[in-house]
C-alpha cells in the first residue's frame, strides 16, 4: 500500500477517494473516468461505493476478487460491484488501464427498472469478474473506451448522458460474451455440481455459519464426503473455503476503525471476541489488533 496515502482506513472506498487516488480533480459527479498508468496497488482487501468497469490495455496485474485470484493480462475487462471485496498486487512494470467508476444512481437515472444492474451476475460473481478480450470484442471495447476518453477530454453538452450510454453498451457486450460462454460453464457445473452448489451456499451463509456440518446437511452429504470432494476438485477442503471467506470479510471489517474488535466478532457470529481472535490468528498469523495496527 505504499502508493496509498489518502485515507487511514479502508472499508468502503468512495468515489472521491478513487478521484484522489488517481489524481482526478473533479469528483463531484456520480461517475469517474480515469486512465491509470501503474495502478496504485491496494494490497489490503476493500470494497467500494461504486461499480467499476476496467479495460486492461497493456501489461498485467494481479487481482483477488472475493476468493477468486487472477493474473490479468492485457487485453482484458474487469467488472466489479460495490460489494465485491477486492485487492490488487503488482504483476509487471508495465500496466495501463482505463476505468469507469459509476454509482447505480448515475446509471439508473431515467431508467424505470431499478433492478437493472441486478440482471448482470458478472458484477457479483467473482468467477465472472474477468473477461479476456479477443477479436471483435476487443475491437469494440477498445473503441468504446476511446470514445469515452474523447467525450471527457472535450466536455460539452450531454457528457453525462453520453457516458451513461457508453456504459450501457459495455454492459450489453460483456453480457453477450458471458451468455455465449455460459454453455461451457453449465457443462462444468454438471460435471462438478456439488462444488457449484457449495459455492452458492457459502456465499449466502459464511457470515453466520462456519461449521462444515451446516453445509453438508444442506447439500445432503456427509461432512467427510463434502470435504474430500471439494478438495479433489479445487485443491482446498470445504473447511478451507469457509475459513478463507470469513477471514477475508474480517480483514475488510478490521480496516473500519469505527468498529471495535468485539463488534466485528459479533457481526461474524463468533461466540465471543476471544474465539474470533484465535480464529483470525490461526488463519492469518496475526491477532485482530495486530493486523489492524499493521495496516
Amino acid at each position: 500500500m505504499s502508493n496509498f496515502t489518502v485515507m487511514d482506513k479502508i472499508k468502503t472506498f468512495s468515489l472521491t477517494g478513487h478521484g484522489h487516488l488517481f489524481a482526478v480533480p473533479d469528483t463531484s459527479r456520480d461517475y469517474l473516468f480515469v486512465q491509470a498508468v501503474n495502478h496504485p496497488y491496494l494490497e489490503e482487501p476493500y470494497r467500494a461505493e461504486s461499480y467499476a468497469l476496467a479495460y486492461v490495455k497493456e501489461g498485467s496485474i494481479n487481482l483477488q476478487a472475493g476468493l477468486s485470484q487472477y493474473l490479468i493480462e492485457a487485453p482484458s475487462m474487469i467488472s466489479l460491484s460495490p460489494s465485491m471485496i477486492r485487492s490488487f498486487r503488482k504483476s509487471a512494470d508495465l500496466m495501463k488501464m482505463d476505468i469507469i467508476f459509476f454509482k447505480d444512481s448515475f446509471l439508473l437515472e431515467g431508467n424505470r427498472n431499478l433492478f437493472f444492474l441486478m440482471e448482470y451476475d458478472f458484477f457479483e460473481n467473482s468467477e465472472l469478474t474477468v473477461v479476456p478480450l479477443a477479436d471483435d470484442l476487443h475491437i469494440k471495447v477498445k473503441g468504446i473506451f476511446e470514445l469515452m476518453r474523447m467525450s471527457q477530454a472535450s466536455p460539452g453538452y450531454h457528457v453525462s448522458d453520453i457516458s451513461r450510454s457508453y456504459i450501457m453498451v459495455l454492459l450489453y457486450e460483456i453480457d453477450t460474451w458471458h451468455r455465449i460462454s455460459r454453455s461451457k460453464k453449465k457443462m462444468l457445473d454438471q460435471i462438478y455440481p456439488l462444488f457449484a452448489k457449495f459455492k452458492k451456499l457459502l456465499t449466502r451463509n459464511y457470515m453466520n455459519e462456519r461449521k462444515l456440518d451446516f453445509y453438508a446437511d444442506h447439500l445432503h452429504v456427509t461432512p467427510k464426503y463434502l470435504s474430500v470432494a471439494i478438495k479433489k476438485h479445487t485443491g482446498k477442503s470445504a473447511a478451507q473455503w469457509i475459513n478463507e471467506s470469513v477471514t477475508l470479510e474480517a480483514k475488510v471489517l478490521l480496516q473500519d476503525l469505527t468498529l471495535t474488535v468485539s463488534q466485528i466478532s459479533n457481526q461474524l457470529n463468533f461466540t465471543d471476541q476471544s474465539t474470533f481472535g484465535k480464529f483470525f490468528k490461526a488463519n492469518t498469523g496475526f491477532t485482530p489488533v495486530g493486523y489492524r495496527k499493521g495496516l
